[in-house]
């Protein structure tokens, strides 16, 4: 059975960005400057390593673009990442407060769709995942200090943000 035959297209697309959403709100949870760069990366190959880390699990796999073929890597992550950024500007997403209370929203919204659809594997996976991006996240960069003197690892804003994040998700919330 594949993934469209389980899920709307709708659930997949919210299945497919809700990962790179979680990346992007926990990089700016706290503004770190040089920071956010090495939060953003770390957020990405969070992502991609999914394919590592959950290569049974069907719905990571099939969402994540394919490293088979860069060009339709590439065109299929641009066309996801287009739909994104309309369907934000549509919801009037204009701030990073806003953007976090989309992605709470939407991170209950997956939570139920995987409570509803998904093997109790996958599911356990996909949150395992999600958190993970978010964790790495976290801890890529120090925030506060002076050019990488001082500040702390996570700040109370990445904690905050990865709590309700995992709240929303149905998850224990484990930041170290």
């Amino acid at each position: 059975m594949s993934l469209e035959d389980r899920f709307t297209q709708d659930e997949i697309f919210l299945l497919t960005i809700t990962p790179t959403q979680i990346g992007t709100v926990m990089a700016f949870a706290e503004g770190s400057g040089l920071g956010t760069i090495k939060e953003m990366f770390a957020s990405s190959k969070a992502y991609i390593g999914g394919l590592k880390e959950y290569p049974d699990n069907e719905i990571i796999t099939n969402i994540l673009p394919s490293v088979t073929s860069i060009k339709d890597a590439m065109s299929k992550s641009g066309d996801v990442r287009k739909k994104a950024v309309s369907r934000l500007k549509d919801l009037g997403i204009d701030s990073t407060e806003k953007l976090r209370d989309q992605l709470i929203a939407d991170s209950k919204e997956v939570s139920r769709i995987l409570a509803e659809k998904a093997k109790p594997e996958e599911a356990r996976e996909y949150k395992e995942w999600a958190m993970d991006i978010a964790g790495k996240v976290a801890n890529a960069a120090k925030e506060g200090g002076f050019l990488g003197i001082g500040g702390t690892r996570i700040s109370d804003g990445e904690k905050e943000a990865f709590a309700q994040i995992a709240d929303a998700l149905g998850v224990q919330s484990n930041l170290a």
